[in-house]
Order: C-alpha cells, then structure tokens, then sequence
C-alpha cells in the first residue's frame, strides 16, 4: 500500500492534505480537528475571499506550541492569488507591480501562518483562460526568489490547463513541483494532466474529488466496490485516487469523516476496480 508520505525534491510531503476553503470562522477550529485526526498537511490562500488563513495560523499555532509537532512534521502549503481572484481585502498593494504583491503577500502569509518558510507556494491560476500572460511570468518570477532564498520549498501551480502546465514547465527557471486542480470525472479525472505530472515528477493534488462528481458517488458500480471492500463510497474515492497517483485533498467539516478519509491507507482497490472509477463518465 502507498506510504502516508512521498518526496518530491528533497521535501517529505504528505500523500493526503486538508483543505481549509470555505470554512470562514470555524477554520481554526476545523484546522485544529483536522490535525488531531491525523492530517499533516494543510492548504490555504491568502486570499480572504474563500479562506481564512490567519485562522489557520491560530491552529498550527496551537499545535507547534504543545511541542506535541514540531515545524517540520507539518506540511504547510498557501498560495499567491491575482487580484482577479480577490475580493476587496487584499493582501498587498493593488497598485503595485506585480512582483512587489507577491512579496507583500508572501510576507503576509508568513505572518498569518506563524512560520520563516513555507513547504510549498502555489501560483493560485494564471491571470487568463488560455496560455500564460506577462504578470503570470512576473509573478511566477517572483516567487523563484522566494524558493532561492529558502522561503519556499516547493513552488506549484493551482487551476491550470495542461497547455499552460506545459508552458510553465518548458519556460520557467525554477519547475512547478506541484500541481494542484479540480478533478472532473467527466473529464476523465483530469488525465492529461495526470500524465504530465507523472512523467516529469510533479505532484497532483486534485481537489473536489466529491463535491465535483456526484453522479460518481451514486454510481451503482462505486457502490458495489464499497460495498465488497466494506467502505465509505467518499474512502473508495479518496483510494482510488491515491493508487492512481493523485494526492488527494478533502475539506470536510466532519471530525467522523476526517478519521474515516484517514482510513484509505488500510485497504486497496483491484486493477479493474480502478479501471472501472476512471471510466465513469459524470
């Protein structure tokens, strides 16, 4: 069975993480439980819109200050948002190059999170639908410094098109370690993608694995493979995402099903059970 942990350039990271969007004023309580149950990896923004992430901050806070964890036994991961993804509270000068928000975010972040460093920065979406534009390299640039100057040990990319992955990749000085997107089944759980990822060592973390395929989860063939290897429809989707290579996150409120999600290091799917998931069509 897979390991609850990879590496990927040098950095241990978990192959399983909790994300904090949409949790508002209970994220720190959320955060807080969701370490308890187990998850060392965390995901937020610095974007006030969907998350909190000074909320964050109080919990890992609290966990580092037990002497329970120590800083390097959590994997903290934020991201750089463009205005266009802001609401009115920004976390930098929106006057100001582009570069210069990435700093001001950056440091913002840094303070938010209580940390010298992060494991991993995310580029949170190119600034257009298709390729890469002039503050997608300026910001991305930006955050190279961040990583040469050890503040970042990882630098990702959230939301993109395998055309501007490949972009992204074949240009920037510095490689995206780390990928994170939504997972259609529909689109056949983001394959291309997947690919890529998988041949030049990249991460993928896929995000509303659940929330993005209910038909999946009412799918009488997932039902069936729940039932035989006596699981959660929601644990049968997180494994087969892991055996598939994914990293998985999940965002759940329920303290219940964060020790169940956990649970997806105790069993495995057959071959054709995952050829069977990675065929449903949404």
């Amino acid at each position: 069975m897979e390991d609850r942990y990879a590496e990927v350039r040098g950095v241990r990271l978990p192959t399983f993480v909790y994300g904090t969007a949409w949790k508002e004023n209970d994220t720190t309580a959320l955060t807080r439980n969701a370490i308890g149950a187990g998850f060392r990896g965390i995901d937020t923004a610095n974007q006030r819109r969907h998350y909190f992430e000074a909320g964050v901050g109080e919990a890992l806070a609290e966990a580092w200050g037990t002497g329970n964890l120590k800083r390097d036994e959590l994997f903290v991961q934020t991201k750089f948002t463009s205005i266009a993804g802001q609401d009115h509270r920004l976390p930098y000068d929106g006057g100001a190059p582009v570069a210069a928000q990435v700093e001001q975010s950056f440091a913002s972040s840094l303070e938010h999170l209580g940390t010298s460093y992060v494991d991993s920065y995310v580029l949170h979406g190119p600034s257009q639908q298709h390729g890469l534009g002039q503050d997608d390299w300026q910001a991305w640039e930006a955050m190279e410094v961040l990583h040469g100057a050890k503040k970042a040990r990882l630098l990702g990319v959230s939301n993109v098109s395998i055309g501007q992955l490949e972009e992204l990749y074949a240009r920037a000085s510095i490689k995206p370690a780390i990928v994170q997107n939504r997972c259609f089944a529909a689109q056949g759980w983001d394959r291309s993608v997947r690919s890529f990822c998988k041949k030049h060592s990249v991460v993928y973390q896929g995000f509303s694995l659940l929330t993005a395929n209910s038909e999946v989860l009412r799918h009488p063939a997932v039902s069936e493979i729940a039932a035989r290897v006596q699981r959660a429809i929601a644990q049968v989707v997180f494994r087969f995402a892991l055996q598939i290579g994914m990293v998985p996150l999940t965002g759940t409120t329920s303290s219940v099903h964060m020790s169940e999600d956990l649970g997806i290091y105790d069993f495995t799917l057959a071959d054709d059970e995952l050829a069977t998931i990675e065929a449903l069509i949404a």
